[in-house]
């Protein structure tokens, strides 16, 4: 549960046994990517701790002050998640967000009740194909590589193991964002084994707060689906399964940690008879 900033000061103060549990500019890059939050932050509101000594994941409540002199309080990651989940040039204020998009006042008859509200039916997507569970394919909604250097990491992939491309999707038991399938980066199918290149960002929205969750379900299903997930974190992103690998970025050498976390999920006598 979010707590008091001074409490949770006093609090890291005694788990750490100092009086500075985090000096100034601790976490100074981390906030860089948020000049809005940086503008809206005030050490003297918040008992004199600086912005750069709070971790951006910190479940503690801040004091904040937009440009129109509004304060509201707020934990770091519903800063960086707002508005709409995401933030980019636009700055977040609860009052300034209610006057530019005031609530539409329904007309009612004297003494008529309220229709219940009735939750929306769920479609599911009708282009995924009928196929087993785990079964690997061909997606016709599957996105495109979303960056140049995920395009690299599967051409290495590919020249250092002779298994089958172009597969895009996973056939799964249960919808995942209104489709029973799942469209991971890249799938190995003679090994089962789904790779992720995960990294934050331009913003440093991507992987973290709710869109980590959503990795996390989208992993649970490939692995109830047979299957087994690898993902490749750079941008200090931390692992989030057993077998993730952690790195700055996507090197030469990057291919050859990758086939060893390959051979310790599916063993190097399986794994070494695809090396090229």
């Amino acid at each position: 549960m979010p707590e008091r900033v001074e409490l949770w000061w006093a609090r890291r103060q005694f788990s750490k046994g100092v009086e500075v549990p985090y000096p100034v500019g601790t976490y100074r890059s981390q906030w860089a990517a948020y000049p809005a939050l940086v503008r809206q932050y005030h050490p003297d509101l918040n008992a004199g701790i600086a912005l750069t000594q709070v971790p951006p994941a910190a479940d503690v409540l801040l004091l904040w002050q937009c440009e129109s002199g509004h304060m509201f309080v707020a934990t770091p990651s519903e800063q960086r998640e707002r508005p709409g989940r995401e933030r980019r040039r636009s700055a977040w204020c609860p009052e300034c967000s209610v006057l530019a998009n005031p609530p539409r006042m329904a007309a009612r008859a004297p003494g008529a009740e309220r229709a219940p509200r009735r939750k929306p039916q769920r479609t599911l997507c009708a282009k995924t194909p009928e196929l087993p569970t785990g079964e690997p394919f061909v997606s016709a909604c599957a996105p495109k590589p979303a960056s140049a250097v995920e395009a690299r990491m599967r051409t290495d992939v590919f020249a250092r193991l002779a298994v089958t491309a172009g597969f895009t999707a996973i056939r799964t038991a249960r919808p995942f964002f209104e489709h029973l399938e799942v469209w991971p980066d890249i799938l190995l199918p003679e090994l089962r084994i789904a790779l992720e290149y995960d990294t934050v960002g331009k913003h440093g929205l991507e992987h973290v707060g709710k869109r980590e969750e959503a990795d996390r379900r989208k992993d649970r299903l490939i692995r109830a689906s047979g299957w087994e997930v690898v993902r490749v974190r750079t941008g200090k992103l931390e692992p989030i399964g057993p077998h993730d690998i952690v790195m700055s970025s996507w090197t030469t050498r990057s291919a050859e940690l990758l086939v060893d976390a390959l051979r310790s999920i599916r063993g190097p006598l399986l794994v070494d008879a695809y090396l090229r």
